[in-house]
């Protein structure tokens, strides 16, 4: 019998499915992908381990994806199972954590499921993907965490090799 792994996301800009599909790669056995802002609803009994990942954006996580792992909390403790989330302060050592990251914090404080694995990954900065209000916004929060206001080339932040060793950590749940 071949394991069966879920994987649930949340993705603005396509960082987090582009960690995901990395994640994938290293995966055996079938993997099937739910976008939880398109399909909520899954049959957590056809699987045999559940991996989420979540996004950031403007200091806050989708609204649905809170939604759905509460509604879906019992489902997902079942299996073994992890989360992680993509978000630009990650890029900072001392914010790279599961433990000293704002936003895992605050996932922890929303959240009713509590994941066996967690990861914090940093996202990219995407400008040429932005209006001329998103690419305002987001400048002036670089600006104020000292990070990237160069509007004329997206700057992928993602630390892969901190992927491979939550990826390690996944496959041995």
């Amino acid at each position: 019998m071949s394991l069966k792994t879920l994987i649930l996301y949340s993705s603005v800009d396509g960082q987090t499915v582009k960690i995901i599909d990395y994640i994938t790669r290293s995966l055996e056995g079938e993997v099937v992908h739910y976008n939880i802002d398109l399909d909520p609803f899954v049959d957590f009994t056809q699987f045999d381990k559940v991996l989420i990942g979540g996004s950031i954006r403007y200091g806050n996580f989708r609204p649905n994806l809170i939604e759905f792992i509460n509604a879906n909390k019992k489902s997902l403790n079942l299996l073994p199972n992890a989360f992680f989330l993509v978000c630009l302060t990650a890029r900072q050592h001392e914010k790279s954590a599961p433990s000293n990251n704002a936003y895992m914090l605050k996932f922890d404080k929303l959240s009713q499921w509590h994941p066996q694995l967690k990861g914090v990954f940093a996202g990219a900065l995407l400008y040429s993907r932005y209006n001329w209000w998103q690419t305002l916004i987001i400048q002036f929060i670089m600006r104020v965490t000292g990070g990237s206001t160069d509007k004329s080339q997206d700057i992928e932040l993602t630390n892969w090799a901190r992927v491979d060793a939550f990826t390690s950590k996944f496959l041995a749940l």
